[in-house]
């Protein structure tokens, strides 16, 4: 069994320079289990990033401070070295919007993160508007954290104070996404079986249950225009959702194993998926085909096999923020960069126990934290876009595949626009 395929040459792929490290403060010997670092995660805005260091502590970090310190320091950063526990009693309320480091204890182990920007425009859908407590401004930024008994928590980021405290799910909440467009629209994935959708304009009052997993729910994500959720989960299913009329849209049937993490591209055009069948597939989610699969054991498991023992389970995948790269975590010690429309790595970077990788907000850095609640940093890829890509994305940002193959234009152009098999 090989990691690539026999016609590419492992020593000509490039290796991704290391940025950075964050390491998780050494822990005694009754506390190595729950170190896991299952989630990394930056804001919207890149002021911040956060991870989960295990037993219940969160880290935020100003990343602009975190990118010094590694440039002023080497790449090594002890993560509790600069900072001083913050307790919700005691925040500072003078320090709002200043970027300062902080350390929340969540109470339980930390399972999934989310950031979540508001924008005044958009409005609640909750009619007794003037009820509220809470009146999110154009400067909020808040940071969700899903725990391992089944509850929610929302923090303010500035100041570290917790917010609110949602409690619904009864298993644990091992995913959660923020639509893209401001409204603080929060969706929870858990291993209930369910989705949940909030509205935290709302003081977080849980508008809908979404149904339809016969397992559990391992991740989600929402299209950049927040018009559909992707889901993933136990028994190898894909679903996808309209997220105004509630309702699932179609199954996308293809992996052959739990499916665990899923992302839209920047223009909502492609769906990335990765499963334990050892396979990251692009979809175009808007007719459900597979465009491009990319192994990571060669030659590939059978579907027979594909469920069993290996040691190349896809972890976690990421798009980058130029839509050309995606970075997926592996369980063979590899963390690999692919460029859509090739079916080999175009860099690859060392890991020891992976679990999950997101790109920092500019497409620069990749971030991956690991089992022992470690965070490493690579630069990513660097190549100019090509023109076709530009326009591509350009278009794709306002059209779905079947308005675009019904433009009274050139075929020849409508395949230029389109993303091909």
């Amino acid at each position: 069994m090989a990691s690539f395929p026999l016609d590419v040459n492992e020593k000509l792929i490039a290796r991704s320079r290391t940025v950075g490290e964050l390491l998780a403060p050494t822990s005694p010997f009754d506390k190595k289990c729950g170190r896991e670092n299952w989630t990394v995660a930056f804001a919207p805005d890149g002021s911040y990033f956060a991870w989960s260091q295990g037993h219940r502590i969160v880290k935020l970090v100003p990343w602009s401070q975190c990118l010094n310190n590694f440039l002023l320091h080497g790449t090594k950063n002890v993560a509790n070295s600069i900072s001083t526990r913050l307790s919700r009693q005691n925040s500072d309320n003078g320090q709002k919007n200043k970027p300062c480091e902080h350390i929340i204890d969540c109470g339980d182990i930390v399972w999934s993160l989310a950031f979540g920007s508001s924008v005044p425009e958009k409005q609640s859908r909750c009619v007794n508007i003037e009820w509220h407590r809470f009146k999110f401004g154009q400067d909020q930024l808040l940071l969700a954290t899903g725990l391992n008994n089944g509850r929610i928590k929302i923090w303010d980021v500035y100041t570290g104070k917790l917010l609110l405290n949602l409690m619904d799910h009864t298993e644990v909440v091992r995913d959660l996404t923020f639509a893209p467009d401001g409204s603080l629209i929060l969706v929870s994935a858990s291993r209930d079986k369910t989705l949940r959708v909030w509205d935290l304009k709302d003081d977080g009052n849980m508008m809908k249950v979404l149904r339809g997993h016969q397992n559990w729910v391992y991740g989600c994500a929402f299209s950049p225009d927040s018009s559909i959720l992707c889901s993933v989960g136990a028994s190898k299913a894909v679903f996808l959702w309209d997220m105004d009329k509630y309702s699932m849209i179609r199954k996308l049937e293809g992996h052959h194993n739990d499916v665990v993490a899923c992302e839209f591209s920047p223009d909502g055009a492609l769906l990335a998926t990765a499963s334990y069948d050892t396979r990251v597939y692009v979809w175009d989610p808007h007719i459900g085909v597979i465009l491009m699969e990319f192994g990571h054991l060669f030659p590939p498991p059978t579907p027979i096999f594909a469920g069993g023992a290996n040691d190349r389970w896809v972890r976690s995948v990421s798009f980058s923020h130029d839509g050309l790269h995606i970075a997926s975590l592996a369980d063979d010690k590899m963390v690999r960069f692919w460029r859509i429309d090739e079916d080999h790595p175009v860099q690859v970077a060392p890991l020891n126990n992976g679990l999950c990788c997101t790109f920092s907000t500019d497409g620069s850095v990749l971030a991956a934290g690991t089992q022992d609640g470690s965070v490493y940093f690579w630069a990513t890829p660097k190549q100019v876009s090509s023109l076709q890509h530009l326009c591509r994305m350009a278009i794709r940002r306002v059209m779905p595949t079947s308005l675009v193959k019904n433009l009274p234009i050139p075929s020849k152009v409508v395949e230029f626009l389109c993303y091909q098999i």
